[in-house]
C-alpha cells in the first residue's frame, strides 16, 4: 500500500509538525494536489503529494512533530478504495437437504465515525493564533467558504479568558527567528565542511541590457514592467544550457544533472530568515514570464504559501543583494545542489569599448561551485556565457 511521508523540505530539515489536513479519507488525490499544511524552521509550507491515488487512512494527526520519512497517510491505487468493513459474500445456493436452523445474526460493529473536515485557515491567521496563543477551533469564521482570517483570530484573542498557569507560552516571533537562524547554519555549515567549493567572479556590461529593459517598460503599464532581476534569470537559465555541470544534484557520491532548470532563488523573509523556492522550468520561461512567476513567489513566500515543490526541486540557487547595496557576493552552496549565482548592485564605472573611455553601468557577478561536479574552467566559461548574453539582451 502506498504510504505518504513527510518529505524533507531542505537540507536543513530533520522534522516538521504536521499543522492541517486538507484530504479526508475517501478522497481521490492527484499528483501535485497540496494535501497538507507543515510547519517548519523556515514557516508553514503546503505539502504535496507525488502520486495519483484515494486517501486511505490519515496516520498523523494535527499538531505532531513528525521526523522526516515518517508516514503522515496511507493511500491505495486510482483504482482502488479505502479500506473498511468487508463486503458480505455472496450467498451460496440452497442446499437440498433441509438447513439447521438459523443462527441469530450477530449485531454488526459501530462503524467509526468519519473524522471532522479541517477548517479553512489563512496561513497568516494560523501564524498569528500561534502567537497569540489562541484556540483555532474556537474561532468564529467569517471569510469566503468559513475561512479563519486573521480579523477573526484578533478579534477571538480579545474575547478569550486568559490562559492557565500552567499551560506553556506560544513560541515568540524572536523564538522562531532564532530556530531559523540556527537552521540556516547548521546547512551552511555542513556545506562548507562537506562541499569542495571553487569561487570565480567577473564584472558584466549591462548598459546595453538596461537601454533594452528601459525601452520595454515604457510600452507596459505599471503593474507589468520587469525587473532586471528577472532578466538576469533568464541569462542565467540559457547559460546553465551551455555549462550543464553546474545544474543538478551531488547525491550518492556522484554528479546527477537535471533535466530542467529549476532556479532557487533567494528571498529575504520581512520577520527574518531566508528561504530559497525555485520557479520552475525557467529554461522555457521568456522574461516577462520570469517576472510574473518571481513577483508570484515573493508573495506567497512572504504569505506563507510556498509549496513543498518549490522548496525542494531547485537546481541551482542565484542570490541577489543588490538591492542591499552589496557589489559582489560569494555565496554558500546549498546541498545537494553544486553552484550558487550571485549578482551585485549595479554601479558606474569606468569602462573602456572600442578603445574610447566611457562611464557604463555594470555588475559583479559571482558562482560559486562544487569541485567534485565541474572545474575552474567550466565555470569560467558559464560566466562568459553569461556575459555573452546579456549583451544581447533582445534575444533573451
Amino acid at each position: 500500500m502506498p504510504e505518504f511521508r513527510m518529505p524533507s523540505l531542505g537540507a536543513d530539515m530533520e522534522s516538521g509538525t504536521l499543522v492541517e489536513w486538507l484530504v479526508e479519507p475517501g478522497q481521490r488525490v492527484k499528483r501535485g494536489q497540496v494535501v497538507a499544511v507543515v510547519e517548519t524552521q523556515k514557516g508553514a509550507v503546503e505539502v504535496e503529494i507525488w502520486e495519483d491515488g484515494v486517501v486511505d487512512q490519515l496516520v498523523t494527526q494535527p499538531g505532531t512533530k513528525v521526523p522526516v520519512g515518517e508516514v503522515l497517510a496511507t493511500l491505495v491505487g486510482p483504482g482502488g478504495a479505502p479500506s473498511g468493513p468487508v463486503a458480505p459474500a455472496a450467498k451460496p445456493a440452497a442446499p437440498a437437504v433441509a438447513p439447521p436452523p438459523a443462527v441469530p445474526p450477530r449485531a454488526p460493529a459501530a462503524a467509526p465515525s468519519a473524522p471532522p473536515s479541517p477548517r479553512k485557515v489563512s496561513p497568516a491567521a494560523r501564524r498569528l493564533a500561534s502567537e497569540l496563543g489562541v484556540d483555532l477551533e474556537r474561532v468564529e469564521a467569517t471569510g469566503p467558504d468559513g475561512a479563519i482570517q486573521i480579523a477573526d483570530v484578533e478579534r477571538a484573542a480579545k474575547k478569550r479568558a486568559p490562559a492557565p498557569a500552567a499551560r506553556s507560552p506560544a513560541p515568540t516571533p524572536s523564538d522562531k527567528q532564532e530556530a531559523m537562524r540556527q537552521a540556516i547554519a547548521a546547512a551552511m555549515a555542513k556545506s562548507k565542511r562537506e562541499i569542495p567549493h571553487y569561487y570565480v567572479g567577473t564584472t558584466i556590461c549591462v548598459e546595453r541590457a538596461l537601454q533594452w529593459l528601459t525601452a520595454e517598460n515604457a510600452q507596459r503599464s505599471v503593474k507589468e514592467r520587469i525587473l532586471f532581476a528577472a532578466v538576469l534569470l533568464r541569462a542565467v537559465a540559457l547559460a546553465l544550457r551551455e555549462v550543464p555541470e553546474l545544474n543538478g544534484f551531488w547525491t550518492d557520491g556522484r554528479f546527477r544533472p537535471a533535466q530542467a532548470v529549476h532556479l532557487a532563488v533567494g528571498l529575504a523573509l520581512r520577520g527574518g530568515g531566508l528561504i530559497s523556492p525555485a520557479i520552475h522550468d525557467a529554461q522555457d520561461k521568456r522574461v516577462p514570464e520570469l517576472m510574473a512567476a518571481l513577483g508570484d513567489l515573493i508573495q506567497r513566500a512572504r504569505a506563507g504559501t510556498v509549496r513543498s515543490s518549490e522548496l525542494t526541486d531547485g537546481t541551482v540557487t542565484v542570490t541577489n543583494l543588490g538591492e542591499q547595496g552589496v557589489e559582489t557576493v560569494y555565496g554558500v552552496i546549498y546541498p545537494p545542489q553544486v553552484a550558487l549565482i550571485g549578482f551585485g548592485k549595479v554601479v558606474e564605472r569606468p569602462w573602456v569599448e572600442n578603445g574610447g573611455l566611457y562611464v557604463r553601468r555594470v555588475v559583479n557577478a559571482t558562482l560559486s561551485a562544487d569541485h567534485r561536479a565541474s572545474v575552474g574552467h567550466r565555470g569560467a566559461l558559464f560566466l562568459a556565457a553569461l556575459d555573452r548574453l546579456l549583451q544581447e539582451p533582445e534575444n533573451l
